[in-house]
């Protein structure tokens, strides 16, 4: 302690200077605070906007890794995922790069892109092994929002893409799906893009895209038709086989032409609407403006009779079947079947120059006058005997009782006349009741005794033909023998004779020699007489001098 105290002692007294400025300890602090500010800064500054979109599932979608991709490009990542308030969809959050912020607005799509296969072709492949991700159509002009509903699909056609939007008007919706390929000659020049109901609900609206250069194929006179499957046609030229491609057998097709001997027309803008054809044959029927729906009641079953069913007239189409019902005539009592047929006069070249008097008549004049004066009538006929589908045929049946054309609510009634399978039942039922009259009993009875008496018949003519055989047999075995040898014998006998009295045989020859004597006996007796006719004397005195007699 000494020690210490005399250093104290000793010691100079310490001088506290005070020191200007920061002190270096707070410099460090210092600079990492500006750091930290800049790095804040610069993270506020470059931040993105966040946005949400809805989505009905999340499937494939997770917070952190999801990310948001524009041809391939990154340009945001989801940062959260949870239920929406109704339950029935989720509500993605994600941050959005700042340079995307303008593209913001309701015309901007989201939808999550996975593994797919539509319309012939697959896409979304590389997200079996990354993932799904969020895909995003931008688009400028629209309101500007941060809350999106994405698309339950991928849209076919991206904001910019050349090309042109139409829409087709269909009946039926058939086989058409969004992505369909529409082709023009067999090649793929767009897709369907979307369809639904017709503002009025009674029709498909299509909507496809045909992309640039082709869409200016698309004119005034352009016909869509549906292409999927196989058009296959038995006609005067043989089998003929119609389709487009392997994929639109598989999935459906559109295509689309100009009929051949047809002008194009002139160019059409966007969503010009056209309609849809059934087929390839179909677009070569003329448009007709004018319909008249006429009423037919058929009074027999119309079992194969279908809605669009062909109603013609000597096997031409001038209509088709638009409604059939079956309603109880309270009035009659009794179950009948009204059809209405739509029909379109324009078919029928020169119909109106035909009806004489036309003015004169109202409403259906030319109607009134085939059913009044040609006794026009409609039959259920056969149009197809594979399938059993009916048609309606209008025909001319001056033998049958003339009718008046009535109304009945708003419509035109054509009288019907049966069938031609119901006139086939109607015959077949009057043979049936023909042969009812006929004694089938009876002539049973009698077929029966008769069989009996021809059984009988036939046993004794078995016998008796038995009998003929031993007799043949006997015949064979023991006279044909004998019969044998005696014509052998009698051959002989004919032989000798033959030496005998044939013309080297002497008996022959003898019986010329005498005949020759006798012929000279004969010639001298015919000499002599002639001498004692001349001179009966000779007999007496003997024959004198053939001079002296000459002379005399």
């Amino acid at each position: 302690m000494t020690d210490i105290n005399q250093a104290e002692q000793y010691a100079a007294p310490a001088q506290i200077r005070k020191k200007s400025g920061i002190p270096l300890v707070w410099i460090v602090p210092l600079v990492a605070l500006v750091i930290g500010g800049w790095l804040v800064f610069k993270a506020y500054s470059e931040k993105g906007p966040v946005i949400s979109i809805s989505f009905p599932s999340a499937e494939g979608l997770e917070a952190g890794k999801t990310k948001i991709k524009f041809k391939d490009v990154i340009v945001g990542q989801v940062t959260e995922i949870r239920l929406g308030g109704d339950l029935q969809h989720v509500v993605v959050t994600a941050d959005l790069s700042k340079d995307f912020e303008r593209f913001l607005n309701d015309k901007t799509r989201f939808w999550i892109t996975r593994a797919q296969i539509r319309g012939g072709t697959a896409s979304g492949l590389d997200t079996l092994l990354s993932g799904a991700f969020i895909g995003v159509d931008p688009a400028l002009g629209g309101a500007q929002t941060k809350n999106f509903t994405g698309l339950e699909v991928p849209p076919v056609v991206t904001t910019g893409l050349p090309g042109r939007h139409f829409w087709l008007r269909s009946k039926q919706r058939g086989s058409l799906s969004v992505g369909m390929p529409v082709y023009y000659r067999q090649i793929q020049v767009g897709q369907v893009v979307s369809f639904g109901f017709a503002p009025d609900g009674q029709a498909i609206d299509v909507q496809i895209f045909i992309e640039a250069p082709h869409h200016a194929k698309v004119t005034q006179n352009t016909r869509f038709w549906n292409a999927s499957g196989v058009d296959v046609s038995l006609s005067a030229e043989g089998l003929k086989v119609d389709t487009q491609s392997l994929i639109s057998i598989v999935s459906g097709a559109l295509a689309f032409d100009v009929p051949e001997g047809t002008e194009p027309g002139g160019d059409v803008g966007e969503d010009h609407v056209f309609s849809l054809y059934q087929d390839f044959d179909s677009i070569h029927e003329q448009l007709y403006t004018v319909r008249k729906n006429w009423l037919i009641y058929f009074d027999q079953s119309v079992r194969g009779l279908s809605v669009g069913a062909p109603v013609e007239v000597y096997g031409i189409k001038i209509g088709e079947v638009a409604k059939i019902d079956l309603i109880y005539d309270t009035t009659l009592k009794e179950m009948r079947v009204p059809v209405i047929v739509s029909i379109e006069p324009e078919r029928i070249a020169n119909i109106l120059t035909a009806v004489p008097n036309l003015e004169s008549m109202k409403g259906e004049p030319v109607l009134k006058w085939f059913v009044e004066e040609r006794n026009m009538k409609a039959q259920l006929k056969s149009g197809n005997l594979l399938t059993g589908q009916m048609l309606v045929d209008l025909g001319f049946y001056p033998q049958e009782p003339k009718a008046v054309m009535g109304y009945e609510n708003g419509y035109a009634v054509i009288p019907s006349v049966p069938g031609s399978l119901d006139q086939i039942q109607d015959s077949i039922a009057k043979i049936t009741r023909n042969l009812e009259k006929v004694p089938l009993e009876k002539i049973g009875n009698n077929l029966d005794s008769l069989l009996k008496e021809t059984t009988g018949a036939i046993r004794e003519i078995t016998v008796a033909v038995k009998e003929a055989g031993g007799f043949a047999r006997s015949l064979t075995s023991e006279t044909s023998p004998l019969l044998q040898a005696n014509l052998i014998a009698l051959q002989k006998t004919l032989e000798e004779l033959q030496k005998t009295l044939g013309q080297d045989s002497a008996l022959n020859y003898n019986a010329k020699k005498t005949l020759e004597e006798l012929t000279l006996t004969l010639r001298a007796m015919r000499e002599l007489s002639g001498a004692i006719d001349r001179h009966p004397q000779s007999f007496l005195f003997g024959k004198g001098d053939d001079k002296d007699d000459t002379k005399k």
